[in-house]
């Protein structure tokens, strides 16, 4: 099982990493401004209109559940790769200049979450996609925390493990959604 988590975990990310591919190349690196803290809200935004969705039962506007986990995603990339950047970077980079930070990220994620599997047996597909979604909005909170907190903490793990789980929670609820067609 843990062998078929690894394929459909590559074909999520290579989704996302399609779409940001195509928005650098749209919008240019103009996220290069934000401040971790405001990428963070940027991720609780696309979690808190999917939780509405799923508590409400309907949306109003077209764009898909699973958009916003493709978001949430990539904003968490994003984040690390600003942490990986600093602000002493150069404001706007290349899809070609940036691809090496997205894989590197993508990779450390990824091994997290092979050991986290390994360790919890994939209990991740006998959860609710609502209940993952409640998770990640846990996890922001927690950033929120710790980035009101100037990134101290005293027992518990940083802002890029926060960030890791969410990717990895937001890339179960994108495998869940493809099952669920």
């Amino acid at each position: 099982m843990i062998e078929k988590t690894a394929i459909e975990y590559k074909q999520v990310i290579a989704t996302c990493q399609e779409l940001f591919a195509k928005k650098t190349k749209d919008y240019g690196t103009a996220w290069r401004v934000l401040r971790l803290p405001s990428i963070t809200d940027q991720i609780y935004i696309k979690a808190q209109r999917i939780r509405s969705i799923q508590e409400k039962g309907a949306q109003k506007v077209d764009d898909p559940i699973k958009d916003e986990f493709i978001g949430i995603i990539n904003y968490c990339l994003i984040a690390m790769i600003q942490m990986q950047l600093g602000e002493s970077a150069k404001l706007e980079l290349s899809y070609e200049e940036l691809k090496p930070y997205y894989d590197r990220a993508v990779q450390e994620t990824f091994d997290l979450l092979q050991n986290k599997n390994h360790d919890y047996g994939e209990a991740w597909r006998e959860m609710r996609i609502t209940s993952i979604t409640d998770i990640i909005l846990m996890k922001l909170l927690r950033v929120k925390q710790i980035e009101d907190n100037q990134g101290q903490t005293l027992v518990s793990e940083g802002v890029k493990a926060n960030y890791q789980d969410m990717i990895n929670y937001a890339v179960f609820c994108m495998i869940k959604l493809s099952e669920n067609k």
